[in-house]
C-alpha cells in the first residue's frame, strides 16, 4: 500500500528534526559516535511513527538505544513542539535499530569468501 503525501510529509519532518537533534547530541557528547535516522514510517492515521536508526561505531549501539528508549517521552515532547501546529495528534514514537548496512557488509564478505561460508 502506498503512503499518502501527508504521511510522507510528516515522516520527512520527523526524520529531519531527529537527524538534527541526534547530530547535536553526538557533538556535545564526550564519546565519538554517530546516530543517523535512516528511515521513518508513519501509519495512515499518523498515530505511530517508526523511526529506524543507524548507530556507529557498533559497540555503542546497545547503550545508545537503551538511552533513546528511556527518553522516548522527552523525544515525543520535542517532536510535539516542532510539529504541533502541523498535526492534531503527535505520533507515538517507536525506535528501531537499522542493521541494513551490517547485513550488506556481511553478505559481501560471504561473497568474497571471507566469511564462515566455504567456497565450493
Amino acid at each position: 500500500m502506498n503512503e499518502s503525501n501527508r504521511q510522507k510529509k510528516v515522516a520527512q519532518i520527523i526524520q529531519e528534526d531527529f537527524a538534527e537533534l541526534f547530530r547535536k547530541q553526538a557533538s556535545e557528547s564526550k564519546q565519538s559516535f554517530l546516530v543517523s535516522v535512516s528511515d521513518v514510517k508513519v501509519t495512515a492515521d499518523l498515530s505511530i511513527a517508526k523511526i529506524y536508526l543507524s548507530i556507529f561505531p557498533t559497540e555503542f549501539r546497545k547503550d545508545i538505544m537503551k538511552e533513546i528508549l528511556v527518553n522516548k517521552a522527552h523525544y515525543r515532547n520535542f517532536i510535539g513542539q516542532k510539529m504541533g501546529k502541523q498535526v492534531r495528534i503527535i505520533p507515538e514514537l517507536n525506535f528501531y535499530l537499522d542493521t541494513t548496512l551490517d547485513d550488506v557488509e556481511k553478505i559481501e564478505k560471504e561473497l568474497r569468501g571471507e566469511g564462515d561460508n566455504p567456497i565450493l
